[in-house]
């Protein structure tokens, strides 16, 4: 496997239009304006493709952390295989869910259907997306006091940004897109909207 230089943080170099895309990708970061959402730039993996930026995610109710995830993005002048693009889009998701969520067999679809929604709503364009939607139920024991079944979805996908009508690559919509897919997985309500309580 080849190793690439260091990662978007620690390059000053960024070939055109990577450069540009990241730069939105970044001021989405600081202005997505989610409450209970923190995301935070951190070191990429080095040895996926020449450039990389990440993104991890964490989604908190109250004082639970109820979400995490991680938003890369991989550029490479040449493309890779199956890539359909220069540049690739590499999301991970996992959330807590109810158990009766849990066992319902849908979850899976209605998983993939918050991924594609949420790119379509946002009008994040794509292609060649792909991924899993996994179901598990763990049991906590030794030393865990209150032993109990914890259930989480995860949905892992890739997919290529494409440009957009005037030619350039907006990542930023792309992170807030996986940013709607983070929420939902974790229960909030979508942007704009105000959950009830009794």
């Amino acid at each position: 496997m080849p190793t690439y230089p260091p990662a978007v943080g620690d390059r000053a170099e960024l070939p055109e239009p990577f450069r540009a895309a990241v730069e939105g990708l970044r001021a989405a970061l600081t202005a997505h304006g989610r409450a209970g959402l923190e995301l935070e730039e951190v070191p990429a993996p080095k040895r996926l493709a020449p450039y990389a930026v990440a993104v991890s995610a964490e989604v908190g109710r109250g004082d639970d952390q109820v979400a995490s995830g991680r938003f890369v993005v991989l550029h490479d002048p040449d493309g890779q295989e199956g890539w359909r693009g220069d540049t690739r889009v590499v999301a991970f998701v996992s959330a807590d869910v109810e158990a009766e969520m849990a066992a319902d067999p849908a979850l899976a679809q209605v998983g993939w259907s918050w991924l594609t929604d949420s790119l379509r709503d946002r009008a994040a364009s794509h292609t060649a997306a792909g991924g899993t939607v996994t179901r598990t139920v763990s049991c906590r024991f030794g030393q865990i006091e209150d032993a109990e079944e914890v259930s989480e979805v995860e949905v892992r996908a890739s997919w290529t940004p494409l440009p957009g009508a005037d030619g350039t690559m907006d990542l930023g919509i792309h992170l807030l897109a996986w940013c709607d897919l983070l929420c939902a997985t974790a229960g909030l309500p979508p942007p704009g909207v105000v959950a009830l309580r009794r």
